[in-house]
């Protein structure tokens, strides 16, 4: 089979369930209103004018995640990935499809949220955002929805290997929200390297760091390559 009708059949099944729906309003929603919450607060020697403005895509990632992995983990249950395979005996070539029926509408969702968390950050801060350039917000636009479909992509191939909705957020949500934050405080060196850090290097007007906003995505993106050749590698060699 043709790989355009297998990712048709992969994007029915994303936008037919509830779940998927809300999170990629979550998405939104999330991102627009810690961002509102963060642009709210000014004060600090070290204050970020463009990272306050998308300073919500930190919690927001944590729906574009939920989104990726209720898309495999899906599969997993009630026999649906033997019907899938049966349908497409292509292993590599459905995965292919699945992880592009993810990623495109979280990028179409991030483009949104960017536009918008733009939007709402600016109108909050007020003349704090007078010195951000086009340049820079038109990044922030970009880095911020490049960032949340590489993070759904990277839950997408951890569930893909481990076969668990539940034990993929287990690891990768508490690893956002605490150790991230732990390393990051005990050597920003080695932080930089983490695929959340990283990537989120786009969304800031300056970085004290050795990597630049899209060196810093690039980072991320090698940490999602390596998520998905090993889920792709897992749905190919394990049983259904």
């Amino acid at each position: 089979m043709a790989f355009t009708p297998v990712f048709h059949s992969e994007w029915i099944k994303v936008r037919t369930l509830r779940s998927q729906v809300a999170a990629l309003a979550m998405v939104l929603v999330v991102t627009a209103l810690f961002s509102a919450l963060a642009s709210s607060d000014t004060g600090g020697d070290d204050f970020d004018p463009l990272f306050a403005v998308f300073f919500g895509v930190t919690f927001g990632q944590i729906a574009a995640i939920a989104f990726g992995t209720t898309a495999v983990s899906s599969e997993f249950q009630g026999g649906a990935l033997r019907l899938s395979l049966a349908a497409v005996p292509h292993r590599g070539r459905w995965f292919a499809a699945k992880a592009t029926a993810i990623a495109a509408p979280v990028f179409a969702v991030g483009l949104v949220t960017g536009v918008v968390t733009l939007a709402v950050g600016k109108a909050v801060l007020g003349a704090e955002a007078d010195g951000l350039g086009w340049a820079e917000q038109v990044r922030g636009v970009v880095g911020c929805a490049v960032y949340l479909t590489l993070m759904a992509l990277l839950a997408a191939g951890l569930t893909a290997v481990l076969r668990s909705g539940v034990a993929t957020l287990s690891i990768v949500i508490p690893f956002l929200l605490i150790v991230s934050f732990v390393v990051g405080d005990a050597s920003s060196d080695i932080a930089d390297l983490l695929p959340d850090r990283a990537g989120q290097v786009a969304l800031h007007e300056t970085w004290a760091g050795a990597m630049g906003p899209w060196t810093g995505l690039g980072v991320t993106a090698l940490w999602v390559a390596v998520a998905l050749a090993a889920g792709a590698w897992s749905v190919r060699r394990r049983d259904a």
